[in-house]
């Protein structure tokens, strides 16, 4: 660990971040403990990198400067440029200390941050799904399709939570039965491996009804996610079979990661795609998928499994993590830069 968390203290305010590869989202907290306020959204594309993000929707509309920034964004943090996994922005927090002013800059994985919502979200937040239970004080599992496919773990030891972040979501598609074999030859052919995270994010809902449009043989449609996602709740046949199977792999890939981990405090499904499709994830498909692990079914069965409805998370997690640092065993190291 880079530095003793009981005495690591940042300087208040904290401007915290949720950086995906579609949006870039800002809040702050005036102090330690306190709610914090949103800032606000801008499309990635809106600016040419974070600095000039930060610079406009932010420093121009605050009378107290943030002194610290806590930011989770979507990529893997490797030195002091950190290009993003789905956006061209790259991110330098050497340049937000030496241009905007901040004393302490801490980057984390954005799954990490979800990790870190997880024990801050209350009723109100999840919608749950099928039966289980969880115990507060044990490890959890988050899961999120979305722009791309996050995956992390939330350990709990000795009164402290330890996020694992990881590349779970690319994982080998399991693909399963007839159909999605021959979904899966379809898909092979264009990209060679498929992963889960091509089946499971917004590119994937696309993939998925241009596959089964050719194995029907009907006419291949230009559409979006949000136009599969609509045509499907309004009852479009392929669509409907498009996220009925979306939702079961994303079951058999959550119960493969829940094997890995068992999480006790439960399994959360994150991500921008989820709450808008809950009526795919509460029919039964996704839950019979995620416990359908012979010999393990008693197991899976016990675990709870919910959707994370809350409008960012990430928020959740950052501010808890930057009111009380020594309550997450967050690695500093490589991630920390300060004035």
């Amino acid at each position: 660990m880079s530095a003793s968390l009981a005495s690591v203290a940042f300087d208040f305010p904290v401007l915290i971040a949720d950086i995906g590869g579609t949006n870039a989202r800002f809040a702050l907290v005036e102090t330690a403990g306190a709610p914090y306020r949103d800032l606000g959204q801008t499309p990635t594309d809106a600016f040419p990198d974070p600095i000039a993000a930060i610079r406009d929707m932010v420093l121009a509309g605050l009378e107290r400067a943030p002194r610290t920034a806590v930011f989770a964004i979507a990529a893997p943090i490797e030195g002091d440029r950190v290009p993003f996994t789905n956006c061209p922005w790259v991110f330098e927090p050497k340049r937000l200390v030496a241009e905007l002013g901040f004393t302490d800059v801490i980057v984390v994985n954005d799954f990490e941050a979800q990790g870190l919502a997880l024990p801050s979200l209350g009723e109100a937040d999840v919608v749950r799904i099928g039966s289980g239970h969880e115990h507060p004080a044990a490890t959890k599992l988050v899961i999120g399709p979305g722009t791309g496919l996050g995956v992390g773990v939330l350990v709990h030891s000795r009164g402290t939570w330890i996020p694992v972040p990881g590349e779970g979501g690319h994982v080998t598609f399991p693909a399963r039965g007839a159909r999605e074999t021959a979904i899966l030859g379809l898909l092979a052919q264009d990209l060679g491996r498929v992963s889960s995270e091509q089946i499971l994010h917004g590119a994937g809902l696309v993939r998925l009804h241009r596959a089964i449009r050719m194995l029907d043989g009907g006419p291949v449609v230009a559409i979006d996610p949000a136009g599969v996602t609509a045509a499907a709740l309004a009852g479009e046949p392929t669509a409907v079979e498009v996220m009925e199977i979306w939702a079961e792999v994303l079951g058999r890939v959550a119960g493969d990661m829940a094997l890995v981990c068992l999480p006790f405090g439960g399994v959360h499904v994150a991500g921008g795609i989820p709450p808008r499709v809950l009526p795919f994830l509460t029919d039964g498909r996704f839950r019979a998928a995620f416990e359908d692990k012979d010999p393990h079914q008693g197991t899976m069965a016990g675990l709870s499994t919910r959707v994370i409805v809350h409008p960012v998370p990430a928020f959740l997690g950052l501010a808890a993590f930057a009111g009380r640092p020594d309550l997450y065993a967050v690695e500093l190291a490589g991630r920390r830069w300060r004035a």
